[in-house]
Formats: C-alpha cells, structure tokens, sequence
C-alpha cells in the first residue's frame, strides 16, 4: 500500500454541523471550515430541504431527557480521576464528553462544563510517547474518540496531543504482505490497535476516519509545516470499505451474496462478520448485512470523500431505507442496539436525510421516530442500558452515551 499514494478525487459528501453544534470553546485560531461545522451552517444533501422549526413539543421533551440522562453521568464521573468508564476508560471519557458537547441545552458562549474538564485532564493523562491515547491496550479505538473529544475541548496547550494521536492513526493505518500493494483484504484498513497488523474493523475505521477528519483543522494555519504531516491513504482506506459492501459490482470477495435483500449492505470487515452467514445451493457461503455496520459503512464513505452520487454511496443509503427500523438492529436484532442508534443518528444527519423512504412508498420521519423511541427507553434514573449485553450494552454509561450523542444530533434539525 503506498503511502504516497495521491487520495480519491471525488467531490466530498457535504458535512455539516452534526458533530460542532456550537462554537468551540478555545483560544486557538479556528480554520474557517471548522467554524463553519461549528456554527452549524449546512450544506444540504440535494434531497434534503432545510427543516422549518417543528415538533417543538418533542424538543422540549428531548433536551429534559438529555439533562437527566447528563445528571445520570454526573453521578458516575470519578470525581478524583475524571474518567467515566474502567473497561475502556479513555473511550469511554471520550464518549462522556462529546455527550456533554453535544448538550442541547447549551447555548453559543457558555462556558465548558466542568465535568469536561476534568474529563480533558483525564485524557491528556493517557497520551503515550508513541502519540496514542489509551491505558494499556485498543490504541486506535481509544485514540479516535480521545482525539474527537479533545477537538470538541479545543485547548491549544493540548494541540501536540492531539496532532500526535492524528499521526498515531495515520501510521496504524494497514499494510500487510508486500508494502505498497493492495494485496491483503485488511489492507488499507484500521483496527482496534493491539493486534500487529492481523486484524481491522468497519466500525474502528469509522472512528478513526472521523477523528482524522476533523482534526485537519490542527493543520489550516500550518504553512509548510503541514505539508509534511503524514496523511492516510485515502485512496487504500476507500478500497478498504469497499470490500466491506455486500456489492458485487465493486466487490469480487466470495462471500458477497447475491441476494437483492443484501444488495449495499455492509459486514463488519471484508473476511468475518458479526451477522448472520447463509449456505447457498453451490455450498458457498454469503455473509448477509446488517444495520448498525451499514450506517458505519456510509460514514466512512462520507469522511473519506465519497461522491454522494457515487452509486457504492447510493446503493448502502437505498439498502438502509429499506431495512429502517428504530425497534431493532437490523439484521442483529436487540445485540448492539444502541451502538445502531447512534451511528444511525450520526449518519442520516450528516447525511442531510430527512425523511425514510420504505420499500412500501412510506416516508417516515426518522428524528421523531427515533426520539420517541429513546425517550421511551429512558430508565427512571436517568439512564439507558441494553439488556443484550453484547459489546458492553449492558454497562449504562457507555450506552447513556450512545444516546445522548444520537439525541443531541437528532435536536439540531429536529
């Protein structure tokens, strides 16, 4: 895989403000086009119109959940460290404080709260010599989000922190087998971190194309400086999440099934799954999408520069309207349900989409579909939690984050 290698050269899909809601709280000099995340201008999908201030009643009810669901966090920060969490605690603080970033209660100038401060600190207490942000293991899972949140914190006496985590990424980025060539199916891909180079995810690859994404405004005033910065491989990542795509019109992988209910969806990487797998007739085997990697597979086509007309993008956005559901992970059911709901929210946020589209001809209007929803979820002290307890759900602060980020997104266009 070459590392030189020029990146796609495609229109990027337009970005808005689904991650900056509100000016970033810092001294630093802000790159225009982070201001312009942060202030909330948009820049709409073609199908997208601007949304007219509706469902007030709704709202109100959305930013009372939010408080409760913070004040739920608020009782569980560890008041001498400042981490959430001890699984994954840099993660998991990560995803504490863009849930309070993402507070729609909050108004353009207020002050940072003091929970995300003292989260900050807890961070910038993880970073290691080699760049990344972790305790001991999942480097690059935990740097992603560490380096989202301290964005979301902009301090400039934390900027080499974060221009280290950006180069810490970059350089975990996959290149198996014979350096410079596309000739390993991980090849192009980002992992966990901890593995040697044997294994790389959709939903990993996600969060760091996310946070390599918008940390490029630690870059804008640089100079020359920045051109010597290294930079992912745009090119092999987008090659990457192609061969995750249930399409066999870009994807030639043996498992990609043939059956049109599977056509755009997306596994988890491009040799396993964590969703179901069919025999067919012939005794191959297909491995059939599913929800909550799907919406991961139209971010990371989004923060990689993916034309919104590119038909990989089409195809992934028509197999989501399809199998849209706010009672289940499709294709999962109940097993990281609250992952789907968030990745779900960031997704068709960004992605300007406001309406769902069934193969029935139904438009549904997903931000009020789906803030019924999690508000009905809501427990009694303040906080959500899964009672399939695969990948953690079942630990109510990592999925209290879950849906305060989703709840925060939704409320912007709501």
């Amino acid at each position: 895989m070459d590392k030189n290698r020029p990146p796609s050269k495609t229109a990027p899909l337009a970005i808005d403000a689904a991650l900056f809601p509100h000016p970033v709280t810092c001294t630093m000099k802000i790159p225009a086009f982070l201001l312009t995340l942060a202030l909330g201008t948009t820049a709409a999908f073609p199908q997208a119109a601007t949304q007219a201030s509706r469902n007030e009643s709704l709202k109100q009810e959305l930013r009372l959940g939010v408080e409760r669901g913070l004040n739920f966090l608020r009782s569980k920060q560890n008041q001498e460290t400042g981490q959430w969490g001890e699984a994954e605690p840099v993660a998991i603080t990560g995803l504490g404080i863009i849930s309070f970033m993402l507070d729609p209660n909050r108004k353009p100038g207020d002050p940072v709260p003091a929970e995300v401060e003292k989260a900050t600190k807890f961070l910038i207490s993880n970073a290691k010599p080699d760049g990344g942000i972790y305790v001991k293991a999942r480097g690059n899972y935990n740097t992603a989000l560490a380096l989202t949140a301290l964005l979301l914190n902009n301090k400039p006496e934390n900027e080499q922190v974060m221009l280290k985590a950006r180069r810490y990424l970059v350089g975990n980025q996959i290149d198996t087998d014979e350096k410079g060539k596309q000739d390993n199916p991980l090849d192009g891909g980002i992992g966990y971190g901890d593995d040697k180079g044997m294994h790389a995810d959709l939903s990993n690859m996600t969060f760091a194309l996310e946070a390599l994404y918008y940390s490029q405004s630690l870059l804008a005033d640089k100079g020359d400086a920045a051109k010597n910065e290294p930079q992912l491989n745009v090119a092999a990542a987008i090659d990457f999440i192609q061969r995750c795509q249930n399409r066999p019109e870009s994807n030639k992988s043996a498992w990609v099934s043939k059956d049109p209910d599977d056509a755009g969806g997306f596994i988890y990487n491009p040799t396993e799954t964590r969703g179901a797998k069919v025999e067919n007739p012939d005794g191959s085997i297909s491995l059939r999408s599913y929800g909550s990697i799907s919406y991961a597979g139209l971010l990371s086509f989004i923060y990689a520069g993916v034309d919104k007309d590119d038909p990989r993008v089409k195809a992934v956005i028509e197999w989501l309207q399809n199998h849209y559901s706010a009672d289940e992970n499709p294709g999962l059911g109940a097993a990281g349900l609250y992952y789907y709901y968030q990745t779900m929210s960031k997704a068709l946020s960004i992605a300007k989409i406001d309406y769902i589209k069934t193969k029935d001809g139904k438009l549904i209007d997903w931000r009020k579909d789906i803030t019924e929803k999690l508000l009905s979820l809501q427990k009694g002290d303040g906080s959500w939690s899964n009672t399939e307890g695969r990948w953690m759900e079942s630990d109510p602060v990592l999925t209290t984050t879950y849906i305060l980020m989703a709840l925060g997104r939704i409320h912007q266009t709501l």
